[in-house]
């Protein structure tokens, strides 16, 4: 689909520049072509719980969606809900006023885009995190647990406990499979090391609860964890505030959260859902679109970890040449890191 490839440590700002320098190699008549095929597409996201600035899952979306416009310069809609009987009603207010493509953004929208998408054939619908089989709809999952034992790794390198956290919004297998690599990186790294796992509850609410994420942060820190992961959403703002807060390390999730806490996010979890949401408003564009589903980890660049200025400090050689070499195995498949929605089960 000609995706973008992000590699080891891709950052926002270099995708922008990958972005403007084959902009700018295409020369103005082609962007001018380009941009006048956008000005034809009405795209829209629907976010989920959180809102889209929650710095995390649904800002990604928000990102990408941004550097889209920016890019081609047109216009979008999207909008926040704010409970889940608002999914289906706001997915087919775009669809009636013609917004095309849609992205949905989260596996709660499932039934709603599965509904919706049959009413409207002729429009194009995304998903992120869920796999609707539909001839009109795009389905787009990750391999986030590749990406988490990446940062698992980096948990027990910077460890001076043995000791780390995880802590999950709501209790769903999709938040389990982010657990479970981490474990496995961390365990991988440290066959010693102990992991403490809380999740935040068991609905929607768990993902803006930031709270009950430092409270639950605070309590693995007082178990003795130096390090704690957080796979919540606007939840774990309140996690990485804990570890600021305790004068201990937080890991990210989804954006690059290292900057919200110069030197206390050891590194944040890169899940590039900007990049699916800035391509499938392109492939629109482009007249390019294509349904089914697509399933994106390192070796697509689906998923990756940050380091930037707010966290090089953090980050010694020995910790990203050990990163760098497990990268490259799991994309050569040397390393196999297990997915725990494939049967329900974490082996460590």
């Amino acid at each position: 689909m000609g995706r973008p490839k992000a590699g080891p440590r891709m950052s926002e700002d270099i995708y922008v520049k990958k972005i403007l320098t084959i902009s700018t190699a295409l020369a103005g008549l082609a962007f001018s072509v380009a941009g006048a095929m956008a000005a034809d597409i009405k795209p829209a996201v629907l976010y989920d719980l959180g809102g889209r600035f929650d710095k995390s899952f649904n800002e990604a979306a928000y990102t990408g969606a941004e550097q889209f416009k920016a890019d081609y310069g047109t216009e979008y809609r999207d909008f926040e809900i704010q409970n889940d009987s608002q999914r289906e009603q706001a997915l087919r207010n775009f669809a009636k006023r013609g917004m095309n493509p849609i992205v949905a953004i989260g596996f709660s929208q499932a039934n709603a885009v599965e509904k919706v998408a049959q009413e409207f054939p002729d429009t194009q619908f995304a998903i992120v995190d869920m796999v609707v089989d539909l001839p009109n709809v795009r389905s787009i999952l990750f391999k986030e647990h590749e990406g988490s034992y990446i940062v698992g790794m980096l948990a027990a390198m910077a460890s001076e406990t043995d000791k780390v956290g995880f802590v999950g919004g709501m209790d769903i297998p999709l938040i389990r499979k982010f657990a479970c690599g981490y474990k496995q990186g961390v365990m991988a790294t440290a066959p010693d090391a102990e992991v403490f796992e809380n999740m935040t509850g068991t609905t929607g609410a768990a993902w803006n609860d930031p709270v009950k994420g430092g409270e639950l942060a605070k309590s693995q820190f007082d178990s003795g964890a130096d390090v704690v992961y957080h796979a919540a959403g606007a939840t774990g703002i309140g996690v990485l505030q804990a570890a600021a807060d305790a004068g201990k390390l937080g890991i990210g999730v989804d954006s690059n959260q290292n900057g919200l806490h110069p030197g206390s996010v050891l590194t944040s979890m890169l899940k590039r859902v900007d990049i699916a949401v800035y391509q499938a408003f392109e492939d629109a564009a482009n007249d390019s679109w294509s349904s089914g589903f697509e399933v994106l980890g390192l070796k697509e660049g689906g998923v990756d970890w940050s380091l930037d200025d707010n966290n090089a400090e953090l980050v010694n050689d020995e910790m990203k040449a050990a990163v760098e070499e497990a990268s490259n195995k799991i994309i050569s498949g040397e390393i196999v890191v297990h997915d725990y929605m494939s049967d329900q089960n974490c082996p460590v």
